[in-house]
């Protein structure tokens, strides 16, 4: 059964989503065509992910039971090749995007080694060789990557005239915690031995990569390693833990999150790491001495308090961030709706003020 409530979607959000859905449904089909297909069973994945998933949602309800009760669901051989399939769709469908809307010729993107951790360089005509947007591409820890998400940054760096380093770092199953994290300071560290400073790079992520944002501002102020002039973070995941209201409160509204799964996708990327930890749990660490920090997220999403509780807390501490709301929207609606949703143009205008009066 279904988990999200359709009659609750606006009519654009609704277009969207079908039509999003169509595009992923040939890239089901697709994958069933490869090799890597063999031993894959998407009948019994969708029939036993929709079984779990009202349960983890009944689990959030009744306060009885932890996510450690889902551990175990799919075997480990059973992830990898569902993360082979998520994996393929999701590219299917960037690829599909990109016919529609190809990238401008003068954008120049530029495969690298940063330190051992593989990542691109997006350059727009303009961009200043000194400052330069550390990105981290969302997905839950288990997909997506530079490519999926260069609309988004491409935008970015063309309102700032920035230069994106976008980090392809390692992913769920088969690097659970904490090897996304050590690859995204490893790459913050790379910018600096290669005489970036500090004041000219701002940190930026979406979901999954707006918690490795927030996280890697901790771990670097704990090294004590002088951290970026800024960050921003859109729909950001900092709690790993049951204590969010809106994971299950919003669930019905958010066609993002709400049918996917994430019980597994959370399983596989702790692989039994404790979720208190205040690196997997950032709304629950210390956050003083962190620089300015933007926070984009909508208030009809699954993660929802995940933005509001960070906020609260970060302001407590001293932070100076900004907390910027949407109604009725998507999870990181700058992304996925870039060409479909109205608010994402005004949600990546604002990035782009926020991240320029950085350095006024």
């Amino acid at each position: 059964m279904p988990i999200l409530d359709r009659s609750k979607l606006r009519p654009e959000v609704l277009k969207f989503i079908d039509e999003s859905q169509k595009i992923q449904l040939k890239g089901a089909l697709e994958f069933l065509k490869t090799e890597e297909s063999k031993g894959f069973n998407l009948q019994a994945y969708m029939k036993k992910t929709a079984e779990y998933n009202e349960k983890f949602f009944q689990m959030l309800s009744s306060k009885e039971g932890t996510i450690d009760d889902f551990y175990g669901v799919f075997s480990d051989e059973e992830l990898r090749k569902i993360a082979k399939f998520v994996r393929f769709v999701v590219n299917y469908s960037i690829e599909e995007g990109l016919k529609q809307h190809p990238l401008p010729e003068d954008v120049k993107i530029e495969e690298i080694n940063v330190g051992g951790v593989p990542a691109e360089w997006q350059i727009v005509p303009g961009a200043d060789a000194d400052k330069v947007i550390l990105y981290f591409h969302g997905g839950g820890m288990v997909l997506m990557s530079p490519k999926t998400q260069r609309e988004l940054t491409i935008e970015i760096a063309q309102l700032t005239k920035m230069r994106i380093l976008s980090v392809d770092y390692r992913l769920a199953p088969e690097h659970p915690f904490p090897a996304s994290l050590e690859d995204s300071v490893n790459a913050y560290k790379w910018l600096l031995s290669q005489g970036f400073k500090a004041k000219n790079i701002t940190i930026a992520g979406d979901s999954a990569g707006g918690w490795l944002t927030i996280s890697s501002l901790i771990k670097l102020r704990d090294e004590g390693i002088d951290l970026p002039i800024g960050a921003v973070a859109l729909s950001p995941l900092t709690d790993f833990t049951d204590g969010s209201k809106t994971i299950y409160e919003n669930a019905k509204t958010d066609p993002i999150l709400g049918d996917v799964g994430i019980f597994w996708w959370t399983t596989c990327y702790l692989a039994g790491a404790d979720p208190n930890n205040p690196l997997l749990s950032p709304v629950n660490a210390n956050l003083s001495g962190l620089p300015p920090i933007l926070i984009q997220v909508s208030t009809s999403e699954m993660l929802y308090d995940h933005s509001t509780r960070l906020v609260e807390r970060a302001k407590n501490a001293g932070v100076d961030i900004t907390l910027q709301e949407w109604n009725d929207t998507i999870h990181v609606f700058q992304g996925f709706g870039f060409h479909d949703l109205p608010e994402a143009k005004e949600a990546i205008s604002k990035i782009g003020e926020f991240i320029q009066n950085l350095f006024k």
